[in-house]
C-alpha cells in the first residue's frame, strides 16, 4: 500500500497534519467554526496514547524528517543516534495564535510513565516553547500551522510527546519510539495454519537473536509488540516465544492459533481533495463558494464478498496539499466533507470512517448516521485539503473495530508490519527498546 512511485505524485508539497470535524450551526461552536462534540473532548485527563484534546487542534502529523518526498509516511520511530529528527506538525483553528509548549514523558513498554527523572533521558530542561508557527493563507477557515522538532533523548524506549496550552492543559499527545540495535531480528511473512484463513489473514513469523547482547532470562524478560500499518489499536502484545534456543541464543516466534496473524483487509479507499476548484477522484460534488467549502464524496458500497482489487494506496495515511498554490501546510484550506456509504440494512454496530485521519480511533466527528429510507449511511467531517485513505468500520464494545464487515479481507493486500522488542536490564528502572524491524507484505515497489 504505501510508498510506491504513485506516492511521489500524491505527495508533492506535503506537510502538517491529521483530521476531524462536523458541520456547525451551534452558537457555542469552537473557534474554527465547528461544533464541539461533548464526549470526545470533554475529558482533559492526560492519556498515554495518540490523542487530541481540543476540537481546535486539527491535521496532526508526526513523522521522521528524512528529507524525502515520502517522509510524512515515516512513523515517529528513530534509532538512538537520532540523525534524522522526529517532527510534529498540526493546525490550531482560529484567527489568533496561542502560546504552546511541549514536554516528553518516558514510558515503559506498556505505555505507563516510567520512574526516570527528566535528566536521566534529556540533556535540557523538559519544557519546549513552540515558536515555529504561521498563519493559513487565503483560507475560509482561519488557522495557525505549528511545527516543532522533537529534542534528542539519551536512552531508548517509549516517549509520549505532550503539547500543552494555558494552565498546562494538554491539547495534543503523540507516541514516539527511540530504539537501539541490541538484538538481531529476522522477520518474514508466514502462512496461517488453517483452511479459509489463509486466504483472508496475514501471519508474521519472526525470531530474535541475542548473541551479541547479554540478556538475563530472555524468554520471560523480553517483551515484543507487533503492529500492522503502525496502528496501536490492534497491535499484538504479550507474545511469548514458541521455541527458546539457548545454544543458538535465539528466540523463535511462530504460532499456530493466529496469535501473530492479522486480517489482511483490502486496499484503502481514497479520495483526492488536493484541489478545491475541480473535483478529484472519489468526489461527486464540490461547492467552492460555501464557507467552509463543501465536498460530497461519491456514494460507495460494501466490498465484503467481492474479489480482491489491486491498486496503490498509502496504508491509511493522508497528504496535505493545495494543487492551486502548493505548500499544503499553510495554503491548504478546510472543507466539510460528506461521506456516503450504501447499505441495504444497518450494520451490527455503529459505523465510522477510520484511518490516520481519525488517529485510528472511533471519533464522534466521523460517526455515520443510517437512513433506512435511502438505505445509506452519511456523515460530514471537517478535513484539510489533501489526499486521503480511509476505511469504513463497525465499532465494537471491546477491542479493535471491525474493518472486514464493509471492506472484506484478502491475503493479497499490501500491508506494512513492524516489530518492537523491549527489555529491562537487571537493576534498571525502565524498559529499553532494544530492537526494531519493519516488513512490507506484498510490496509492489521495484
Amino acid at each position: 500500500m504505501p510508498h510506491s512511485s504513485f506516492l511521489a505524485s500524491v505527495l508533492l508539497l506535503a506537510t502538517a497534519c491529521v483530521p476531524l470535524g462536523t458541520p456547525i450551526t451551534d452558537p457555542n461552536a469552537a473557534r474554527g467554526g465547528q461544533q464541539r462534540p461533548p464526549e470526545y473532548y470533554a475529558d482533559k485527563t492526560l492519556r498515554y496514547e495518540d490523542y487530541t484534546y481540543s476540537p481546535d487542534v486539527r491535521s496532526v502529523q508526526c513523522y521522521v524528517a528524512t528529507g524525502q518526498n515520502t517522509e510524512i509516511f515515516q512513523p515517529p520511530v528513530v534509532p538512538l543516534s537520532q540523525q534524522q529528527p522526529i517532527v510534529l506538525e498540526f493546525d490550531l483553528l482560529g484567527s489568533g495564535s496561542e502560546r504552546l509548549t511541549a514536554k516528553l514523558v518516558h514510558c515503559d513498554a506498556d505505555w505507563k510513565p516510567s520512574v526516570l527523572t527528566d535528566m536521566q533521558f534529556l540533556n535540557e530542561i523538559n519544557e519546549f516553547l513552540i515558536t515555529d508557527y504561521r498563519t493559513g493563507v487565503n483560507v475560509k477557515v482561519p488557522y495557525y500551522h505549528y511545527r516543532m522538532q522533537v529534542p534528542r533523548v539519551k536512552i531508548s524506549g517509549n516517549y509520549l510527546l505532550v503539547v500543552q496550552g494555558a494552565g498546562n492543559t494538554p491539547v495534543l499527545t503523540r507516541r514516539l519510539l527511540v530504539y537501539q540495535s541490541g538484538v538481531e531480528i529476522a522477520i518474514r511473512q508466514g502462512i496461517p495454519v488453517a483452511g479459509q484463513e489463509r486466504y483472508t489473514m496475514q501471519q508474521v513469523d519472526f525470531s530474535i537473536g541475542y548473541g551479541g547482547t547479554n540478556l538475563v532470562n530472555p524468554s520471560q524478560e523480553v517483551k515484543v509488540m507487533l503492529r500492522q500499518n503502525f496502528r496501536w489499536d490492534n497491535a499484538k502484545t504479550n507474545l511469548r516465544p514458541t521455541f527458546v534456543r539457548d545454544a543458538e541464543r535465539r528466540l523463535d516466534y511462530q504460532y499456530f492459533n493466529f496469535e501473530n496473524a492479522f486480517p489482511a483487509s483490502s486496499e484503502f479507499r481514497y479520495f483526492d481533495m488536493r484541489s478545491l476548484r475541480v473535483a478529484g477522484a472519489g468526489i461527486a460534488e464540490l461547492d467552492p463558494t460555501a464557507a467552509p467549502r463543501a465536498v460530497r464524496l461519491s456514494p460507495e458500497a460494501t466490498r465484503n464478498g467481492q474479489a480482491y482489487s489491486q491498486f496503490d494506496d498509502i496504508n491509511g495515511q493522508r497528504v496535505f496539499e493545495s494543487r492551486e498554490y502548493g505548500n499544503g501546510a499553510t495554503n491548504g484550506d478546510y472543507a466539510n466533507v460528506t461521506f456516503q456509504l450504501r447499505a441495504a440494512q444497518p450494520a451490527p454496530g455503529p459505523v465510522y470512517v477510520f484511518g490516520a485521519l481519525t488517529d485510528w480511533q472511533l471519533k464522534d466527528e466521523f460517526k455515520l448516521t443510517y437512513n433506512a429510507e435511502q438505505q445509506q449511511y452519511t456523515g460530514t467531517a471537517l478535513l484539510k485539503q489533501g489526499y486521503y485513505n480511509y476505511y469504513y468500520v463497525v465499532g465494537k464494545t471491546a477491542g479493535a473495530p471491525d474493518d472486514v464487515y464493509f471492506e472484506g479481507s484478502h491475503q493479497e493486500t499490501e500491508n506494512q508490519y513492524d516489530l518492537l522488542v523491549y527489555y529491562r536490564p537487571p537493576g534498571t528502572r525502565a524498559d529499553l527498546l532494544i530492537g526494531y524491524q519493519m516488513l512490507d507484505v506484498n510490496s509492489r515497489r521495484p
